[in-house]
């Protein structure tokens, strides 16, 4: 067993809670998957192996992903009793992205996380792709929940949050990986740009931009910020969402556990060329997960992810987490990356207060570790235990209490919510946000509940968020202990820096002597009246917008800080649609000046919207100046008494794992383990191995042997990355054979179960492997140079370069060997270059 004496982070998730799914067929899926498990502590029997795929690594149909993924998968967990700690899947490269049936196309990760979706009627001229069916829309989005509280109430099945870890190449892939897992809590502070593009039809995003900033501020979250094409040169970022078709990117142009990707049709052509940036360069570029469509979407911003999901980072979610969460329609979306990547993961302490390692347990035992959270504001609500990797039971549980009161005072006012039974922080907010706009006349706030949060906003125009203020906490009540906590983001509210817009859209093609007229009323009151007459034949609605547009720009009155702007115009003639659309901006941001009022006159052949007088706050919860209030659960310290039965567990070696979970709808996970030997009967057994040492190269054969202290034995059974890889009945001595090809390059545990015939079991102390590959000697001979190294015939080799022995080596050809020795010759560039063989076996 792997022994872990400190505690170890993993917000809303670890490697208790992942499934990785490997393609038995592919050494590389093998490789990755076993270094995700070694990497993410994820116990062998998550392991699911694929053994009959070999369809390539592209596309599939329902049927076949239903057979060889879906009911493999649910048969797995359910045999396995890990149905309760299953919420990530993980699938380790060479398995297909696409699931294709006809015109309804979707990706592996949405079918698994929410089932396969048909497409609705499109307009033909779009394409049947470019629908946005009702059954696709994700009922977890924005939800800021624990998933298994709200996974998509549209999944036909379990639900997963299922994140593909791939590339071209394995190196590649690999780098995510380790990029990934380097970010975990490292609090980054570098930034992340909002990229408003000048490609119009990939730029419907930006509308999004302003409440992921203003989230972000209101926290204290500096970094997120907007910014138009073309302003400045990325690097050391944090995160990017864009809008081009084609996006430049740099090595390490990312920090660790950063999301970037852009909004175009086919970043989801991971391994094809479509002519379009792929989401892999966001990856290649050191992003931990990017997300592209597989399919023409057509530019549905339901369809890409919402950038709050930076938010959702800050917050202290996990990467697969703050993706699903913003995507409101996936069915189309790839999401690939390193899934438990969470950089602002807030850990907390824990400890066994007793047990040591390699403790002897029997009988009835008290477990006792102690949990200590990481801030006032973030106490521990949860402990529950696993034994070797698998769920046991919950140990302690502080909900809510019922009697508890909490209390949000606002400019004064105090208003106060008390706990139910059954309540939890996302229903305790949800009745506080009932209770303060009971209160909106007075307090002129308006209250919000999403999940664990309360999401505050100021109706009072001519009061400055400065002057709002704020406090908030909670009292025992009735409760027999205080266990329910609220606490307030800032002291006072947040004024924005997003400005007011509002949208225009005219409709039909203009006639002779069709018209369009704007008046506007500043907040002073001075009104502007700007008007334009179709007065040719040929006019489009497009010039004739264009020439009122150009009236706003350029009249004087509306240049002040008082004033307003035309921009994003938008005609739509060219794709077939007299349509034109363009935005209505106030000069200066914040929520008064938001308040010059507009009304668009249109003559009779015309149709427009709005149809009414109206202010430029389309976007008026940008606008009003916010504050956050957060309900929690639990305690500071959390200690634990448990009483463990070790007669339901096999005599022999255990690793138990407390896990204490943060009482927000983060559910940060702090984990402490021992291992432990349990001695209730007479049965022990012994687990022996060869070849000795702990590392065999794949073409090399294990041997195990296993003999039980008694004779009465039933089964056998040896297990390792997996699962079970053999059983023998009715002998007190097996000896098994285990090629470790089979296994794949990694870090292996084995260990054995012995049942006798009485029903008793042991289990014996692990044995670790790591495969490792074959040292190939290269040497350089001959004119030309030439490569040249001894081969297996038949075995295929990949050589592979770089230019830089700390970068990744790229696989530039594979050959299959047919003579003992091998040859392959290499054009000298001039420049430094380093080159290596691999066995691809």
């Amino acid at each position: 067993m792997v022994l872990l004496t400190g505690a170890t982070v993993w917000a809303g998730g670890s490697g208790l809670n992942v499934i990785v799914v490997v393609n038995q067929n592919s050494t590389n899926s093998l490789e990755l998957g076993n270094d995700y498990c070694e990497a993410r502590g994820v116990p062998p029997q998550n392991v699911l192996r694929m053994t009959n795929w070999t369809g390539g690594s592209i596309q599939w149909s329902p049927a076949q992903f239903t057979n060889y993924l879906l009911n493999p998968l649910l048969t797995m967990i359910a045999a396995r009793g890990l149905t309760h700690q299953a919420q990530f899947v993980v699938l380790s490269m060479d398995i297909p992205y696409r699931v294709t049936d006809g015109n309804d196309v979707n990706s592996t990760t949405s079918t698994l996380y929410y089932g396969f979706k048909t497409n609705t009627a499109a307009p033909p001229e779009l394409g049947a792709t470019c629908s946005l069916p009702d059954g696709t829309t994700n009922s977890y989005v924005y939800a800021e929940l624990p998933f298994a509280q709200s996974p998509p109430n549209v999944a036909p099945t379990n639900s997963f949050l299922a994140v593909m870890l791939t590339d071209t190449n394995l190196a590649t892939a690999e780098n995510t990986l380790r990029r990934g897992v380097a970010s975990d809590c490292t609090y980054p502070t570098q930034t992340v740009y909002l990229e408003k593009t000048g490609d119009t039809v990939r730029n419907v995003r930006f509308y999004e931009f302003d409440n992921s900033v203003f989230e972000n501020q209101v926290v204290g979250n500096e970094a997120v910020t907007r910014i138009n094409s073309g302003t400045t040169v990325f690097t050391n970022l944090f995160g990017l969402q864009t809008g081009f078709a084609g996006v430049t990117l740099a090595t390490n142009e990312f920090i660790p556990g950063s999301v970037g990707d852009s909004l175009t049709s086919f970043g989801g052509y991971i391994l094809e060329n479509s002519g379009q940036t792929p989401l892999l360069a966001f990856l290649e570029a050191g992003a931990a997960a990017s997300y592209g469509t597989v399919v023409e979407p057509c530019n549905y911003p339901q369809k890409f992810p919402d950038p709050v999901d930076y938010f959702y980072q800050t917050r202290g979610f996990t990467v697969a987490e703050a993706y699903y969460q913003s995507l409101i329609n996936p069915f189309e979306g790839l999401v690939v990356g390193e899934p438990l990547a969470v950089p602002f993961a807030r850990p907390g302490g824990g400890a066994w207060s007793s047990l040591t390692n390699a403790a002897g347990l029997s009988g009835s035992v008290v477990l006792s570790p102690v949990f200590t959270a990481a801030a006032t504001n973030l106490p521990l609500a949860q402990a529950d235990l696993f034994v070797d990797g698998t769920y046991y039971r919950t140990m302690t549980n502080l909900p809510p209490a019922p009697g508890n009161v909490v209390s949000a005072t606002v400019n004064g006012d105090t208003i106060s919510y008390t706990v139910q039974a059954n309540d939890t922080p996302a229903t305790v907010a949800a009745g506080l946000a009932t209770a303060l706009n009971l209160q909106t006349n007075t307090t002129q706030v308006q209250a919000y509940s999403v999940g664990d949060r309360i999401e505050l906003q100021s109706l009072a125009l001519a009061t400055p968020g400065s002057n709002v203020t704020v406090s908030a906490g909670s009292t025992v009540g009735t409760g027999g202990a205080l266990t329910t906590h609220l606490t307030a983001a800032r002291p006072v509210f947040l004024d924005t820096v997003a400005t007011g817009y509002q949208v225009v859209t005219i409709y039909n093609a203009p006639q002779v002597g069709d018209w369009l007229q704007m008046d506007f009323i500043k907040t002073n009151g001075v009104m502007v009246s700007l008007a334009v007459t179709n007065t040719t034949a040929d006019e489009t609605i497009g010039t004739l917008a264009q020439s009122l547009v150009n009236l706003i720009n350029g009249d004087a009155t509306l240049q002040g800080a008082d004033g307003l702007v035309s921009e994003d115009f938008f005609d739509a003639d060219p794709y077939g649609q007299a349509a034109v659309q363009f935005n209505l901006y106030a000069r200066t941001p914040g929520w008064r000046a938001a308040q010059i009022l507009s009304t668009l006159y249109v003559s009779a052949d015309l149709m427009a919207t709005p149809v009414s007088t109206a202010p430029l706050a389309d976007n008026y919860s940008d606008l009003r100046p916010k504050d956050h209030l957060y309900v929690s659960a639990g305690t500071g310290v959390l200690p634990v008494r448990f009483p463990l039965n070790t007669t339901t567990l096999a005599n022999g070696w255990h690793q138990l794992t407390a896990v204490a979970y943060e009482g927000t709808s983060v559910g940060t996970q702090t984990r402490v383990v021992r291992n432990v030997q349990v001695q209730n009967t007479s049965l022990t057994a012994t687990l022996s191995a060869l070849p000795a040492g702990n590392e065999v190269t794949p073409g090399q054969t294990l041997q195990f042997t296993v003999t039980a202290s008694a004779t009465t034995i039933a089964s056998i059974n040896l297990y390792s990355t997996g699962g079970s890889l053999g059983v023998i009945t009715n002998a007190a001595t097996a000896v098994f054979t285990v090629g470790a090809t089979n296994l794949g390059t990694g870090l292996h545990p084995f260990y054995a179960l012995v049942t006798d015939l009485t029903g008793h079991q042991y289990q014996t102390q692990t044995l670790s492997y790591r495969v490792v590959p074959q040292i190939i000697t290269v040497t350089l001979a001959g004119v030309p140079p030439a490569l040249a190294w001894p081969v297996l015939t038949g075995s295929q080799y990949d050589v592979q370069f770089t230019t830089n022995l700390t970068g990744i080596f790229q696989t530039v050809m594979t050959i299959t060997a047919t003579n003992t020795v091998m040859q392959w010759p290499i054009t000298p560039t001039g420049k430094a270059g380093f080159y290596r063989v691999r066995l691809d076996y």
